[in-house]
């Protein structure tokens, strides 16, 4: 394979995997992956995402945090099928990193810094980064 061959390979694996990671906690917070407390299971239900949006948002009123958890939510689910189409993928993969540095972000002054780079927010928010100046 050329280089060429080779970019296009990794340009659109990115774009599945940050896809798919979107697509996977989404599903973890309905518990698709199983229910809370089973093995691999984060979440396990949507009460519990709350809760864990609680969590990283301390200074939030309960009201602004349900509205928050189901707005990052929502915007999981629409970035993950953009990013499987060639639709504003700069743009997309923009707007991707940005959600996972603040989401890396709240994680570190909420729970340190361990947890962030445990689950690869921050290589996952470059990943992103890195995908909005990159061409197919």
């Amino acid at each position: 394979m050329n280089r060429l061959n080779y970019n296009r390979v990794f340009y659109y694996g990115l774009k599945l995997a940050l896809s798919f990671a979107f697509f996977s906690a989404v599903a973890d917070r309905f518990g698709l992956w199983g229910a809370a407390g089973s093995e691999g299971v984060f979440w396990g239900n949507f009460d519990n995402f709350i809760s864990y949006t609680k969590l990283l948002n301390p200074w939030a009123p309960a009201a602004l945090v349900t509205i928050l958890a189901w707005f990052v939510t929502i915007l999981e689910v629409v970035l993950g099928l953009a990013l499987l189409t060639n639709i504003k993928t700069k743009e997309v993969a923009f707007v991707s990193g940005v959600l996972l540095a603040i989401f890396g972000l709240a994680m570190i002054f909420t729970l340190g810094v361990k947890p962030v780079f445990d689950y690869s927010v921050f290589s996952a928010a470059f990943g992103a980064f890195y995908l909005s100046t990159s061409r197919s």
